[in-house]
């Protein structure tokens, strides 16, 4: 997931009379990026939450205005339910509620399908590839609850505690955020423990630093003695497990945005070649050489075409791709693809059930 802190939604100038209130009845379409259905209203696009493909619901718009493009809304009566439709587990989900899940809604088997769908739809989209994306499940949650090893609730008077609405500022109170784990984070990966600092990036759901590692190694294969870069390393996560790879006569470069994380890094991962810096900015001056394997694990807006030019340009066999993001994934590839790197693997991991939210690990391969 996104290492940047959650955006709140710009103020917006008016485009017209309000439409937010207005209610109308609609089949639902397909899934899209970002945890709603599309349904179409008046010649118009309306993006609808707590809905499923083939329902018939009664729509309720949140946020829209005469003039703009698209609308946004709630299904705030279900006419004719979905059969993967199901309760929500938690008292809190729901139009007008919490907005932290996007799919209690929906069985765990269908979150997962319609994870698939718009991983597919991007990379068809965006990338004009056609692959069929099947999310698999990672141990460490119960049921699609109780995953998160990191929670911030808002505080509220009389030591309550709130989370916020979808996408607002408003409050809802909560007494427990079912998807909370009953522990803190235990940094380990493998069995090997890492250090990383208070507030410092670590994956929330406990089986994905396992899960991520093995699936990045088992597309690398990385070989004794090859030369592997890690870019947005965190505090070493990969780098680790390479530098074993790769063995004393290979070598490891890790490049990460933070100075605290890339001086943990070090201490993690003994051997390790470590700068801190803006990545495309690091990559333009330093560690110009060729490298055998790329490790690319970028924040949520991807890696983008300056840092994917500099990797190309340093002709690796191989780039494991870690993408929290499917559009910028798709986007990214696009832009591989134009340098001669095909997607030869996808692997798509459900790290944050209830939610929208899916990681992806590709390989791309020169031609």
């Amino acid at each position: 997931m996104s290492r940047q802190p959650q955006r709140r939604p710009r103020a917006r100038k008016e485009r017209g009379e309000s439409a937010v209130g207005q209610r109308f009845e609609a089949e639902v379409g397909p899934v899209a990026h970002g945890g709603h259905c599309v349904v179409r209203h008046a010649d118009r696009v309306v993006f609808v939450r707590h809905a499923l493909p083939g329902e018939r619901v009664l729509v309720e718009i949140t946020e829209g205005t005469a003039g703009d493009r698209f609308w946004r809304g709630d299904a705030v009566e279900v006419l004719s339910a979905s059969p993967d439709r199901v309760t929500a587990p938690c008292p809190y989900a729901g139009p007008g509620l919490c907005g932290g899940c996007d799919f209690q809604h929906v069985s765990l088997s269908r979150q997962r399908s319609l994870k698939g769908e718009v991983v597919a739809e991007q990379l068809r989209r965006l990338a004009k590839l056609d692959v069929e994306v099947v999310v698999e499940a990672v141990p460490g949650d119960t049921e699609g609850l109780g995953w998160r090893t990191r929670q911030r609730y808002v505080p509220l008077p009389g030591g309550r505690q709130g989370m916020r609405q979808h996408r607002s500022h408003e409050v809802v109170p909560v007494e427990k955020c079912l998807l909370e784990a009953t522990s803190g984070p235990t940094f380990e990966a493998r069995g090997t423990h890492f250090d990383v600092a208070d507030g410092g990036f670590w994956q929330v759901h406990p089986g994905a630093p396992d899960t991520l590692v093995g699936a990045v190694l088992e597309a690398l294969a990385p070989q004794p003695g090859e030369r592997a870069l890690d870019l947005y390393a965190g505090v070493g996560l990969f780098s680790r497990f390479l530098l074993d790879a790769v063995g004393a006569d290979g070598r490891v470069c890790a490049i990460e945005g933070d100075a605290a994380a890339t001086k943990l890094a070090k201490r993690n991962c003994p051997g390790l070649h470590a700068t801190a810096g803006d990545v495309g900015e690091v990559l333009a001056t330093t560690y110009d050489e060729s490298f055998d394997l790329v490790v690319l694990d970028p924040p949520r807006v991807g890696a983008k075409r300056k840092v994917v030019e500099q990797i190309v340009d340093r002709r690796p066999r191989a780039v494991a791709y870690v993408a929290c993001d499917p559009a910028a994934l798709a986007r990214d590839l696009a832009i591989f693809a134009e340098h001669g790197y095909r997607l030869t693997s996808l692997r798509a991991f459900d790290l944050f059930p209830m939610t929208h939210h899916v990681e992806c690990v590709a390989l791309l391969e020169k031609d």
